[in-house]
């Protein structure tokens, strides 16, 4: 199994914007400090404040910050947001085109190792993947 970049891009962003306490993060900073794309970062970005994780102020000495507690952000919710499906192989989605689908066993095997993933990153929120800013090679918040 393989997570996409979206969903590593966006436990990184809450792993650095927790980091930095209550001090507000930019997309530039960001993207500067893990070395990745400034524009996968605005719609990583975009969707962890659509979906609440993040709090956006605007204005010129405006940026990021968490918008709930690391405790209360699951590390299962925010997988379930930003993974386009889970379908581990093609019956998964729906495809039929597989011979054997109607008598295949594999599908059930691959279900429960899917639903022990989930149960593990479940049981896991930002707060146990805190990191200092001295992790990521800065000065520590103010």
């Amino acid at each position: 199994m393989r997570l996409t970049r979206f969903s590593d891009y966006s436990l990184r962003v809450l792993m650095y914007t927790e980091s930095r306490g209550e001090r507000l993060i930019t997309i530039e900073e960001t993207a500067a400090t893990y070395r990745i794309s400034r524009t996968h970062l605005m719609k990583v970005c975009h969707q962890l404040t659509r979906a609440g994780f993040l709090r956006a102020i605007r204005g010129r000495s405006g940026g990021l910050v968490l918008a709930r507690a690391p405790s209360e952000i699951g590390i299962g919710e925010v997988l379930r947001l930003t993974e386009p499906d889970f379908a581990l192989v093609e019956c998964f989605g729906g495809g039929k085109d597989c011979v054997i689908a109607p008598r295949c066993r594999l599908q059930g095997v691959l279900h429960e190792a899917l639903a022990a993933f989930l149960a593990t990153v479940d049981r896991y929120t930002l707060a146990d993947l805190m990191l200092n800013p001295a992790d990521f090679g800065l000065a520590p918040a103010a």
